[in-house]
């Protein structure tokens, strides 16, 4: 008989063997869960539905509301996010899903919660959304419970084995220098800088992975900057994100100082210091993919590597 209820302590090995046994091409570490999901700051145990047959996990659907703001007082308070579910393989197909989403959702509901997406979720989304190549009966099953997609960013990644930055980037860069723009590695002096810039101008997810990544070991030179007289402009940085040295991003240059080639400047700059430390491919998850970061990132040699949907439910 089928039993359900939310996490209790010393669930987590079992999530994690189902998560391996479900999620073949995403599997996750004990001490990546650890540090993704109750170790996060968000983290309510109510909210991380199971399902058990007598002693043995077979669903689980996690939902997640903010308890503390990602930045300033904004806890977005009609927002909620399903990061991930999964059903044992011999489980599916029995109502196990819909039952444990239908409680997920409830959770979320009663924290007077309406806008429901799958999955883009901050600080510690797993995936950008659902990839439905990979999943295709994971999308569906979203589609059959009111989820809709919103729009479908690209994960990308480019190999550095003999990588080298074209001519006519440095010719660029010596432009620019003449023009009084200034390309550095970061120091102390500019973190409160580009912390601001990156939450006010872009996501304040990418001004916490600056300040969280250094906190948790990244060494500040792996950051890039890019100033105009002076005045901060655009930063590009790598091992940001899990310090996953390979993993670049994030990476913005402000949206007046476009048409101006800094961004490919930074770019080019970011993946020559990820290969002088001997990295042999660089990565990120999410962008999008008609983007003029992603235009960018395909001239660059970046290549398509996934794709997801960000989907929404509204209550």
């Amino acid at each position: 008989m089928i039993t359900y209820r939310f996490y209790k302590s010393g669930d987590e090995k079992q999530i994690v063997s189902l998560w391996n046994k479900s999620l073949r091409k995403d599997p996750i570490h004990p001490i990546r869960f650890r540090n993704l999901v109750l170790l996060d700051a968000n983290f309510d145990p109510k909210g991380l539905r199971i399902a058990v047959d007598e002693d043995k996990l077979v669903g689980c659907v996690y939902a997640v509301r903010r308890k503390l703001p990602m930045f300033g007082t904004d806890i977005e308070p009609e927002n909620g996010w399903i990061p991930f579910f999964f059903i044992d393989p011999g489980y599916r197909n029995q109502g196990i899903g819909s039952r444990l989403m239908k409680e997920a959702i409830k959770f979320l509901k009663d924290q007077g919660r309406i806008h429901i997406f799958f999955s883009s979720y901050a600080p510690n989304y797993l995936l950008p959304g659902m990839d439905e190549e990979t999943y295709p009966e994971a999308y569906e099953f979203l589609k059959n419970e009111g989820f809709e997609k919103l729009y479908s960013p690209v994960a990308m990644d480019r190999n550095l084995v003999g990588y080298e930055a074209p001519a006519d980037v440095h010719d660029l860069k010596n432009k620019r220098r003449l023009e009084g723009y200034t390309f550095s590695t970061c120091e102390d002096k500019d973190l409160y800088e580009v912390i601001q810039f990156a939450n006010e101008v872009f996501n304040p997810d990418w001004g916490r992975a600056i300040r969280e990544g250094i906190l948790q070991g990244l060494p500040i030179d792996r950051i890039l900057v890019a100033r105009e007289e002076g005045k901060l402009v655009g930063f590009c940085m790598y091992g940001g994100y899990e310090g996953i040295p390979e993993r670049f991003g994030p990476f913005g240059v402000n949206p007046n100082q476009q048409g101006k080639g800094l961004g490919k400047i930074l770019l080019h700059e970011c993946l020559t210091k990820m290969r002088s430390e001997g990295l042999h491919g660089a990565w990120f998850l999410w962008t999008g993919e008609k983007s003029s970061a992603g235009y960018l990132y395909q001239k660059t040699g970046f290549e398509i590597t996934r794709k997801f949907h960000v989907m929404k439910k509204t209550l």
